[in-house]
């Protein structure tokens, strides 16, 4: 099952559970929707989990989501969101339409963007596939 959302709010009411799959439109506004339903999902699957621990896949989901709306799509185009949770670790995965990789940028000191990959890689495992139109960016975190 697959939910598209775009602007403000979900375009049909959650399910009592989750998705397995949000679309969101290649917006900026999507980043924050894309935090509360990874916020969602850890909590359900998780129940009294650590709040430091949720934090940090928000941020991490957060940064992938960015990257995905910034450099991943074009006006118009759709990325998804797939959130993963078993005991020991959550994977969060971002799907979108264009096969450039995320890169580490060099320091600097004057840039403002430029530094989600480095936080990623602090926070998590990640990697990045292919697939037959566009790539999927993946991040691994155990609790």
């Amino acid at each position: 099952m697959t939910e598209r959302r775009r602007g403000p709010g979900p375009i049909s009411s959650l399910p009592t559970d989750p998705p397995p799959q949000v679309l969101y439109a290649s917006e900026p506004a999507s980043v924050g929707h894309a935090r509360d339903y990874a916020r969602e999902v850890v909590e359900r699957a998780l129940p009294g989990i650590d709040r430091e621990f949720v934090r940090d896949v928000q941020l991490v989901v957060s940064e992938l989501v960015t990257n995905a709306v910034r450099y991943g799509t074009e006006p118009d185009d759709f990325l998804a969101l797939v959130v993963t949770v078993t005991a020991g670790r959550v994977r969060i995965e971002v799907h979108d339409p264009v096969r450039r990789r995320p890169r580490f940028r060099p320091e600097s000191g004057e840039r403002l963007r430029g530094r989600g990959m480095v936080i990623v890689d602090h926070l998590a495992k990640w990697g990045v596939d292919d697939r037959p139109f566009g790539k999927v960016v993946w991040a691994e975190m155990s609790r």
